[in-house]
């Protein structure tokens, strides 16, 4: 499929928005690292905003951005309804607990505000995984790594995000940053295993299936069904060789772990003058990773509807 950057920005930036308020929750409440109320709410409200930014780009893909909100209806059959639907929901809670560490509120409100927003900043990631993991009609999506790739990636990624602002507060992260090194490697483990899954499945769809004319032999159009690009191809019939994607995996494991993982273990021996640097970059290099991958992640994708325009198989 071609790669909508308006998709790539939203899945990156709202899923390490919601990465970083659910590891800025868990490490509040479960008290691993010495961090303010002021600066905690602070970086709630970064979190947010790269939500919000990733949601709001994610309308430039619609032909009617100004209809969007009409997806909400759609719950009980739609992934897509549902994201939308939990996306807003969850901005209740945080805001009612980023509002209470900034004035020092406490008590069982704000302790329900914490587990609500971390509940369903999850059950959001899940469902953005679940727009594509639900499409039958592109088989390299239709497999569980999908959820369990857009969970780890967003969580490797908000910990990045968090790692960097601890270390720019001169906070003392302690077990957190293991906690991070452990939920990147796993993260990039779940990605491989997506790969290798989609190069060891076999076609589940050719023309002959497609046409009933299988059993003739091998069945190949006499003609395309159009003499220009329409949108159908445009939008369902991107290819990338396979060489070049070979490389951009590559890549992408280099930027998105090697690069990090080397950073967060030389930070624990580096002065503190040189830490809060350190997790800066480690924090960018890792976003660069999680962009080649999200990009890859749809060009690679086939869609059946090509059958139609030429495609042997998919």
């Amino acid at each position: 499929m071609y790669p909508a950057y308006s998709v790539i920005f939203f899945t990156v930036s709202s899923g390490a928005g919601y990465g970083l308020l659910i590891w800025l929750i868990a490490v509040r409440q479960l008290g691993l690292a010495e961090f303010g109320d002021r600066p905690a709410s602070i970086v709630a409200v970064i979190a947010l905003a790269l939500v919000t930014a990733g949601l709001l780009s994610s309308t430039l893909h619609l032909g009617h951005p100004e209809r969007a909100w009409r997806a909400i209806s759609q719950w009980r059959t739609s992934w897509l309804s549902r994201e939308g639907l939990l996306a807003i929901l969850t901005y209740a809670p945080a805001v009612l607990l980023t509002g209470g560490w900034w004035f020092g509120g406490g008590g069982s409100t704000f302790e329900l505000a914490a587990a609500a927003t971390l509940l369903l900043s999850l059950a959001t990631v899940f469902s953005t995984a679940m727009i594509y993991a639900a499409l039958t009609t592109i088989p390299r999506w239709a497999n569980p790594w999908v959820p369990v790739t857009y969970l780890s990636l967003a969580l490797s990624s908000g910990g990045l995000f968090l790692l960097a602002a601890l270390g720019m507060a001169g906070a003392e992260v302690g077990i957190v940053r293991w906690a991070i090194i452990v939920a990147l490697i796993l993260a990039w483990l779940a990605k491989l295993g997506y790969w290798r899954r989609i190069d060891a499945a076999s076609a589940v769809s050719s023309s002959g299936s497609a046409t009933g004319l299988g059993t003739s032999g091998n069945v190949r159009s006499l003609e395309l069904p159009h003499t220009s690009l329409n949108f159908v191809m445009q939008e369902m019939g991107y290819r990338i060789a396979r060489k070049h994607a070979g490389r951009l995996r590559r890549l992408s494991l280099m930027t998105g772990l090697l690069v990090p993982g080397i950073g967060l273990l030389l930070a624990g021996v580096l002065p503190d003058g040189f830490r809060a640097a350190t997790y800066l970059l480690t924090l960018l290099s890792g976003l660069v990773g999680v962009l080649i991958e999200r990009w890859l992640f749809f060009a690679e994708a086939e869609h059946v509807v090509t059958l139609y325009y030429g495609a042997l198989r998919v």
